[in-house]
């Protein structure tokens, strides 16, 4: 533990950024069974391992403190958060590793939105341009892509609203996966028992098969955790400039690697969505150093709740 907290914050932060951003290679992998079926293995052995780490950290029982609101906001964020694996996982399984990218670097601009429409909150004029660059480039994609980015677009709104609902539950890293997998748990099982009653699942196919699907739990988890560690360690600054190391690596994958095409057109879209990002990292840097210069003093209803 010592050897742990000596560890500068932003070294964890950059390890779950770098691991996501590796995740196309692992998940390429797992292309010899269907989206749904990874998903639900995902689930799975993502609950198993977050069950036995609360179990060996002897944190099992506050489980049951879990009251019934939050269960229904992890059940909502587990619904957002299972989209979001399910679409990604097909991306980089059918060939679409830079849409998926393109998802990752549109979610900051689609979480800003969010706030507008439903908290209705008000924009500066540095966030409504990065607003306008993104709806610009979504709209130069659609026309090289002929179709709207669906991929992107699904994996940018199911993860927005993941982080507003994580936003609000009361629940630290380990609890909250653990009660987002408990609710998703019981639909995962059913499919892969569907699965191993007529005779379709991977998962039985070998052993090979078998070892990666298992893995998919602590490949899930291990970046969670390094990022939890991270969120209390780095300013959030600092955070939001290592978000961006995941989808910049998972371009160069689908780009340098699996070769994807990449004409004029989708560079020039992401050329759009680049400088939206710069304006909108720009302005949230700027108004964090005006923060930190002039402190406002905190009333007791502002203290974070324990």
């Amino acid at each position: 533990m010592r050897r742990i907290r000596s560890i500068p914050g932003v070294a964890f932060g950059t390890s779950a950024y770098l691991i996501w951003g590796l995740f196309p290679a692992f998940f390429g992998l797992l292309a010899f069974a269907s989206a749904v079926e990874v998903l639900a293995q995902r689930i799975l052995w993502t609950l198993a391992v977050v069950l036995a780490v609360l179990v060996v950290t002897g944190r099992l029982r506050e489980m049951a403190g879990i009251g019934a609101r939050t269960w229904r906001l992890a059940a909502l964020a587990s619904a957002a958060i299972s989209i979001n694996w399910g679409v990604y996982v097909y991306g980089v399984t059918s060939g679409h590793v830079v849409e998926c990218a393109l998802g990752y670097f549109v979610n900051p601009l689609v979480t800003v939105g969010f706030g507008v429409i439903i908290f209705r909150e008000r924009l500066r004029r540095a966030q409504w341009a990065a607003l306008g660059l993104g709806a610009a480039a979504v709209a130069v994609l659609t026309v090289d892509y002929g179709r709207p980015p669906v991929i992107a677009l699904a994996l940018a709104c199911s993860f927005a609203l993941y982080g507003l609902v994580k936003k609000v539950i009361r629940l630290d890293a380990l609890r909250g996966i653990a009660a987002e997998g408990i609710v998703a748990a019981p639909f995962a099982l059913a499919f892969v028992l569907v699965l191993l009653f007529t005779g379709r699942s991977e998962f039985t196919s070998g052993a090979g098969h078998a070892a990666l699907l298992m893995s998919t739990g602590p490949v899930t988890l291990v970046p969670l955790l390094l990022f939890a560690i991270a969120a209390q360690r780095v300013p959030l600054s600092t955070m939001g400039l290592l978000q961006y190391l995941t989808p910049a690596l998972q371009m160069a994958w689908g780009v340098a690697v699996v070769h994807e095409p990449m004409p004029a057109s989708r560079w020039a879209g992401f050329g759009l969505i680049w400088a939206a990002l710069a304006i909108f990292t720009t302005d949230a840097l700027l108004r964090a150093r005006r923060g930190r210069r002039a402190p406002a003093p905190v009333s007791p209803a502002e203290t974070p709740a324990p």
